[in-house]
């Protein structure tokens, strides 16, 4: 039910029906049958969810009745039964929509793994989440994150300090991801090991790195060339998992970027897949689905 029914009046205002709960009894009513029987399936699976211990917010619901919209044998259910590990505070990590679920069973069954999609669809959070857990169990030896250190309107030479300082910034993302998964001393450890290391995209010429579970965030920012280094840096026993937002790209004027050819050049050879995210798949505010859909209209209004 919610916090004071919150979850009740949450599914009332987005299927338009009335709800009334009495004891152990649930009503539904609606103008229309279908409604009635699209909130029916949302309680039922609701139901099977908290019976397996799982708590059920805002984002969950709102995210299922989307998807009963579109598929009548969407199971919500199938997203809690996977967990890739526990956050230091005990929170289990795991698929919150059917795109992360796809990214998930890509990322156990194939050495090379692209990742596009918007902002807050979770690609770079899960990705460290995979490598952490294959690290635990003793798959990896290491965990490389490699990002390009292009500016976002802003200039590195007006940073102070030395290169490494002046690129730590563009790393910062990263090693937020870790210490939600990490203890931080842990983390520190495995810094100063050099089984964990992050570095500049440039960095990474004449490298080859085996047993390595091997990231590339904000691959949008790569020319072809770049991209096709970083690609042949993959060594024995090692997994590469790019990920990027095509529709961001910070690259100057005239430069391609080597994310949005890709897939013309590697597509349908054995071992790579492709995940591609759609505005459903952001799980961070509500609001930011919306700014990620009004984006995508504009952009196709001009291509229009």
């Amino acid at each position: 039910m919610g916090t004071n029914d919150e979850n009740l009046r949450l599914i009332e205002g987005l299927l338009a029906v009335r709800v009334s709960a009495r004891g152990l009894t649930v009503s539904i009513s609606a103008e229309e049958q279908q409604t009635v029987e699209t909130a029916e399936k949302l309680f039922l699976q609701l139901m099977e969810v908290c019976r397996r211990g799982h708590r059920v917010g805002a984002s969950e619901i709102r995210y299922a009745i989307e998807s009963l919209g579109e598929r009548a044998d969407f199971n919500l259910l199938s997203l809690y039964e996977d967990v890739i590990c526990l956050t230091t505070r005990g929170k289990p990590v795991r698929a919150r929509t059917e795109g992360q679920k796809a990214y998930l069973d890509a990322m156990k069954g194939n050495e090379l793994v692209f990742a596009i999609g918007p902002a807050g669809t979770g690609k770079t959070y899960l990705a460290v989440a995979h490598a952490v857990a294959a690290l635990k169990s003793g798959r990896f030896n290491r965990i490389i994150l490699v990002r390009p250190a292009v500016e976002a309107g802003e200039k590195l030479g007006y940073l102070p300090g030395d290169l490494m300082e002046k690129v730590e910034p563009y790393l910062r993302p990263l090693y937020d991801a870790f210490f939600d998964l990490l203890q931080p001393d842990k983390f520190l450890r495995y810094i100063d090991k050099s089984v964990i290391e992050i570095a500049p995209l440039a960095y990474m010429r004449g490298r080859t790195l085996n047993e390595s579970c091997i990231i590339l965030d904000e691959a949008q920012n790569t020319t072809p060339e770049q991209m096709k280094m970083f690609l042949t840096r993959m060594g024995f026993g090692s997994q590469v998992i790019v990920t990027g937002d095509i529709t961001q790209v910070d690259l100057p004027a005239g430069k391609e970027s080597g994310l949005k050819i890709v897939e013309t050049v590697l597509g349908g050879i054995p071992g790579i897949a492709f995940i591609r995210f759609g505005h459903g798949d952001v799980v961070r505010h509500e609001l930011v689905q919306r700014i990620v859909r009004a984006y995508e209209s504009y952009e196709q209004s001009r291509q229009g």
